[in-house]
């Protein structure tokens, strides 16, 4: 039976641990020109409900460097715009690739195309979970702090697939997060619950941004408003007044904390500009390691 990449809480420590250590070392024979064609002559299905930069770009070049190709698919390219069950599209895509990337709206799409397909299924991104970003987001921590454990992660603003696949890191990892988020904006109550049975007091929510950067050593924001709540864009900046993480809140960490954000960044709301070009941000770093950690994960699960 397939192993499948949908959601962190699948796996255990042992596991995620083995991928960051597998991403660190592909990308040190990626720059020493060392060919590590895992994947020869494999392919990678990527069904995209919601575009993106990063993840097309970083699935397609991973899959091509590790000898395999990635086949972009988005609601106009197949039958699954036009009504076909999601349980027909994995049936059929499992007898032609070794793979699939879904980039979509809500969980239970990757669950039953999962459940369905005989080929593996990795979570590009759904509205409860964003799995992919955090494991890069933890190898850029790795490469910059050489840890994560006894370190503070601080998360500002809404409460979303960032957020809830944080509290899923934590409480697997072991390491502290407070989360600040307006109130009608916190994370989803069933991961914190999880969360906190799992790995007790490990994980806070406050509206205090103050009180959840304060003293952190990895910061963390997203934009406020995510892809499909373009509607609620006016609102939610009223709602997050104050949640901007700028110089004044940076100043509050401690002073060598660097600065994730998964991106696109939306300058001067959710993020300053001399914040995230500034001197504790990583988030470049981070970008690219998304590259990386997909390269890890599509040779653990595919090859």
């Amino acid at each position: 039976m397939a192993r499948h990449f949908l959601a962190l809480h699948d796996y255990d420590k042992a596991e995620l641990d083995g991928m960051l250590t597998l991403a660190r070392e592909l990308k040190e024979k990626q720059k020493q020109g060392v060919p590590h064609r895992l994947l020869d002559g494999k392919a990678l299905a990527m069904i995209f409900e919601k575009s993106s930069t990063r993840t097309r770009i970083s699935f397609e070049v991973g899959m091509f460097q590790l000898g395999g190709h990635g086949l972009f698919i988005s609601n106009r390219d197949s039958q699954i715009g036009r009504g076909e069950p999601i349980r027909d599209t994995a049936r059929v895509m499992s007898r032609y690739c070794d793979g699939v990337m879904i980039r979509t709206f809500g969980q239970e799409i990757v669950d039953e195309f999962a459940r369905y397909a005989s080929v593996p299924v990795i979570n590009g991104l759904t509205d409860l979970f964003h799995p992919c970003q955090i494991m890069a987001d933890l190898l850029t921590v790795l490469e910059h702090k050489r840890t994560y454990e006894g370190l503070k992660f601080a998360w500002v603003g809404d409460g979303n697939n960032m957020a809830n696949t944080w509290i899923e890191a934590a409480a697997i990892f072991g390491f502290d997060l407070a989360l600040a988020c307006p109130a009608g904006y916190r994370p989803d109550q069933a991961v914190l619950a999880w969360a906190d049975a799992k790995a007790p007091g490990r994980i806070t929510v406050t509206d205090d941004p103050k009180a959840a950067v304060k003293d952190a050593d990895v910061i963390n924001t997203d934009v406020w408003a995510s892809m499909g709540q373009e509607s609620e864009q006016k609102e939610r900046e009223r709602a997050f007044a104050g949640y901007c993480l700028d110089d004044a809140l940076l100043a509050l960490a401690k002073p060598d904390a660097i600065v994730l954000h998964c991106l696109p960044a939306h300058r001067g709301e959710e993020i300053a500009d001399s914040v995230i070009e500034g001197k504790n941000s990583v988030v470049w770093d981070e970008a690219e390691n998304r590259l990386h950690i997909q390269k890890a994960i599509m040779a653990t699960l595919m090859g």
